[in-house]
């Protein structure tokens, strides 16, 4: 495992060579496949729609530029969005005319693979093809992790990790890990996160795995220091 100049963390995975982004996407330069989860488009129309509040509209195209920048940087031939990508078929349907132009943009000129997740189950409105999974060499990429499976990159959980340093509290948008599995965080601007250390991973990354932290470069954290951190 190494960190390359782009300030990623890269490592083999089942003789797939990845690199975990500081922005939360994952490269699998192999295959020229760029990786993301849970975008959560539309997250502040369907909270308006369904509380009658409102949060800024800014999250859509924060979340655009942010891939965009990954897009640029990497020049994927496929980009595979981890299910969630909408917060739902409703939401999607709802986008004003420049988020879904920028969307449309982006999905123009590549293989683009929307993977269904529990609030999006077919996102085909802007181009690409829908799949419940993919496989991609000896990986099977998917939304929610299945328990039985390796060799896995999935999404859902929003993991993140919460730790003092120096007596200052830090929260980071982070990867789960172990030697099975990658569970990427939510790459949408507005998504919240769920703990890693949460009983909601014990069936999932084992004790001896760990996080690597987003932010301005990707930093591996593993679990039981990560609990240290957290005392």
């Amino acid at each position: 495992m190494t960190e390359n100049a782009s300030k990623s963390i890269s490592l083999p995975f089942h003789d797939i060579q990845i690199d975990l982004r500081p922005s939360g996407a994952m490269w699998v330069g192999e295959h020229r496949a760029l990786v993301v989860s849970d975008l959560h488009l539309g997250k502040s129309e369907r909270h308006a729609r369904r509380s009658g509040g409102f949060w800024p509209p800014y999250e859509n195209l924060a979340t655009l530029e942010r891939l965009t920048g990954e897009v640029l940087a990497l020049s994927p031939r496929m980009v595979v969005t981890l299910g969630d990508s909408f917060d739902d078929v409703r939401a999607a349907d709802s986008l004003d005319e420049e988020t879904a132009a920028a969307i449309e943009k982006l999905v123009a000129g590549h293989e683009w693979v929307w993977v269904t997740g529990n609030h999006d189950p077919a996102p085909t409105r802007f181009g690409g093809v829908s799949a419940a999974a993919l496989r991609l060499g000896g990986l099977t990429l998917r939304h929610i992790a299945d328990p039985a499976e390796s060799a896995e990159i999935s999404g859902h959980y929003h993991p993140k990790a919460r730790m003092r340093v120096r007596g200052r509290a830090i929260a980071r948008k982070c990867f789960a890990m172990d030697a099975r599995r990658i569970i990427l965080p939510a790459f949408g601007a507005f998504t919240g996160g769920l703990d890693v250390l949460n009983p909601a991973f014990a069936p999932l990354i084992a004790p001896d795995g760990a996080v690597v932290l987003t932010g301005e470069r990707a930093v591996r954290v593993p679990l039981q220091k990560l609990r240290e951190l957290q005392g």
